[in-house]
């Protein structure tokens, strides 16, 4: 797995690549100090599986380098990341494409399990990085956006399982099931694990 990580700060940059390829052995970091640099390493570093860029790093220009680089990189996530990003730049991100938005604020292991959810496939931005109601206001059905697996997180919910359960009934980390968590609460416009259950089961009633 090859990832092209572009900061402008030394210390991010080698922070975050000592947290990835510690939980992560078979990742391969190739970095970046600016959008010039990164795009250019596309060009020169071949293939990559996972584009994360710096939101305030030189040359991004705002959000236009996500937007060059997703033009650049079609098929490859793109994934935006900030020490501080307002709701309306999270939201413009994701609408221009983006995989999802990393803060710096994350630990190491939850960065870890968020790029693994993003390599899969799925969307991760952090329960709070965007105002939920408001972001989700154009859908019928917040709770036809869940995944696959957000369905089977969100039956376990219902049914008031712990965290540490529901990461044992489906294998995965108790960290990778609290950022399902999170995603179900974003989409759904819950405050918490509760009112998440609450909404998906009267959802089920008004159909």
């Amino acid at each position: 797995m090859r990832i092209l990580l572009a900061d402008d700060h030394n210390m991010v940059r080698d922070a975050l690549k000592s947290y990835i390829e510690r939980l992560e052995p078979d990742a391969e970091i190739v970095s970046a100090d600016s959008f010039t640099t990164a795009y250019k390493a596309v060009d020169e570093a071949g293939d990559f599986a996972l584009v994360i860029l710096d939101l305030r790093m030189p040359g991004m220009d705002g959000l236009d380098g996500l937007r060059r680089m997703r033009e650049r990189l079609p098929d490859v996530p793109v994934v935006i990341m900030s020490g501080g990003a307002s709701h309306e730049d999270v939201r413009t991100a994701i609408d221009l494409g983006a995989q999802g938005f990393l803060p710096k604020t994350l630990t190491g292991p939850a960065l870890v399990s968020a790029i693994r959810l993003i390599m899969a496939g799925e969307k991760f931005v952090p329960f709070g990085a965007v105002d939920a109601p408001a972001y989700e206001a154009a859908e019928a059905d917040g709770h036809a956006l869940l995944t696959q697996r957000e369905r089977e997180v969100l039956q376990y919910l219902e049914k008031g399982w712990s965290n540490k359960e529901i990461a044992r009934a489906l294998e995965l980390q108790e960290v990778t099931i609290k950022l399902h968590i999170r995603g179900i609460c974003r989409k759904l416009g819950a405050k918490n694990r509760t009112q998440a259950a609450l909404r998906a089961q009267e959802a089920r009633r008004l159909q």
